[in-house]
Formats: C-alpha cells, structure tokens, sequence
C-alpha cells in the first residue's frame, strides 16, 4: 500500500462493521470505490451494509483460528489480495480486579485481543506481499482510565502494543501498523451505556431519546469539543491512516477524542463544580 497512488483501489477487511465505527468506516471506504470485507458477529446488519454499499458481507467471529482464516481466505477468493485490516470488533464490559467476572474478563480479552491477533496472523503473509496497513480502533481508555473499567481498559491497552508490535516488527518490510483513541462516539454500545447511565443518574429530556440525549451531554461536558463524535469522524482518520497519504505514519496513536486527552484534571475545580449524586457514587 505504500508504493500505490491515492487512487489505486485497495482491498480492506473491517471487523466489527455491523454498527458504529466499523460500519462507518466500511462506507467510507466503498464511496472511494475501494472493495471491502465487512465482518461481524451479526448477519442481518452486514447483509444491509452489503446490500447499500457493495460491501461483501462475511458473519464470523474471529475469536478461534479457524474463523480469521475463514476470513482471510473470503477476501482472497473474491478479490485476490488484502491490503489493509481495520481491527475494531471490541465489546466492553466493567469491574475492577477485586470483583470483576472472570468469564467477562476472558469475554472481553478474546474479542479485543486475541481476536485482532489472529486475524493478523492470518493475514500477515498477505500484508507483507501487498506492503499493507493497519489500523486498530482502540480507545482512549488505553491510555487514561475511570473507575471500574479494568477489563475493557486493559484489553485496550493490549490492543495498543499488539498494533505497535507490528509496526516495530514488519515496518522495514512495508507494513504500516498505527492505532486511533477515540472517546465517547454514537454508536450502539455506547447508546447502551448511555441509557444505563440515564436511568441510573435519574437523567431525563424531551423525547424518547431524551434521557440518554442527556447523558451524553453530562459525559461529554468536560470536552473541548463538548460533544461526541459521529463514527464517520473517527472513520476519515482510519481511511487516511489506510492510505498513501499517510506513508510515513507507523505505529503512531492518534487521540481521536475532541480533546479529551489534552485536559488536565487538576484544573476543572477552577471552572467547574461537581457534587457527589449519591453514597453509589454515581
């Protein structure tokens, strides 16, 4: 990929497009006219996607040897080559180490790690023939973290120099290997914890919606942005990561977060006041 022009079609496996970044992502990539594998657990999305977008829809779960070289050979059989893989298939699920499930640990560190490496082991020889790229949607819990989150933050640390690995290890034979950190993006899993957060701060707002409306707002109150992001603005940085454009960028973190992490904590009390909203913690 990185001796192509920025028109040469590339040939691009997304994990995770059924919903959110993934999918947003899988689009982007077909209004460019570039072909796409779009795998997730889910037939019924992939099949909308495939039939709007021309996108090759391929349900698996990467999760098990087998199934990554299922997918591998998909899109080897139906255009010959890859040259790129978005790594965003993740799920999230909370607890600190004192209490967290043991099944939602091992849950989560199959989906947002062992999956992403057995994909790329899997599509490795590939990448190395097409001097390909990656990108790994991690999160900026990779980097900060909030209470509670001790499965999701380290799967997505791992996640992080799992993608830096290849970067170190392949670069010199072509292979680009770089990690976007977003924040709070609309998407499904997020409009999930989003209602929970809703009902159990007792939030509330106009509409159906308005409740979960109003936890994204409490959420990301504290952004410079202010706000969360479409999953498209977090799929243009992936598809130019992906690109020529971005030949000399190798195991780089991009903080696709509206600022989050240039906030020093120390300093909100100067400009705003937080009050405990019960004994939960909450």
């Amino acid at each position: 990929m990185n001796d192509r022009t920025a028109n040469d079609k590339r040939v691009v496996i997304v994990t995770g497009a059924g919903s959110g970044i993934g999918e947003a992502t899988a689009r982007l990539l077909r209004e460019g006219g570039h072909p796409v594998i779009a795998a997730g657990r889910r037939d019924e999305p992939l099949r909308r996607l495939e039939s709007e977008t021309g996108a090759l829809a391929h349900p698996c779960d990467v999760g098990t040897p087998e199934a990554a070289e299922g997918l591998v050979r998909a899109a080897l059989d139906a255009h010959g080559r890859i040259d790129g893989i978005v790594l965003n298939a993740g799920i999230g699920r909370g607890g600190t180490v004192g209490d967290l499930s043991m099944a939602d640990w091992d849950e989560v560190m199959r989906t947002n790690v062992t999956g992403p490496l057995l994909l790329l082991r899997a599509a490795l020889p590939h990448l190395l023939e097409s001097r390909g790229a990656v990108v790994s949607v991690a999160s900026v819990s990779a980097l900060l973290n909030g209470r509670g989150n001790a499965p999701y933050a380290v799967s997505k640390s791992a996640l992080l120099q799992l993608a830096r690995s290849v970067a170190v290890d392949y670069g010199r034979q072509g292979v680009r290997s770089n990690i976007v950190c977003p924040s709070w993006v609309r998407s499904e899993m997020a409009d999930r914890r989003m209602t929970r957060f809703a009902q159990e701060a007792g939030l509330t707002g106009e509409g159906e919606d308005g409740g979960r409306e109003a936890a994204y707002a409490q959420a990301t109150s504290l952004l410079p942005l202010g706000r969360p992001a479409d999953p498209r603005e977090v799929a243009e940085t992936i598809t130019w990561l992906l690109s020529p454009a971005s030949s000399f960028v190798n195991g780089a973190v991009l903080t696709v977060d509206g600022g989050a992490t240039a906030l020093d904590p120390g300093t909100f009390a100067f400009d705003f006041q937080f009050t405990p909203r019960d004994a939960a913690g909450l």
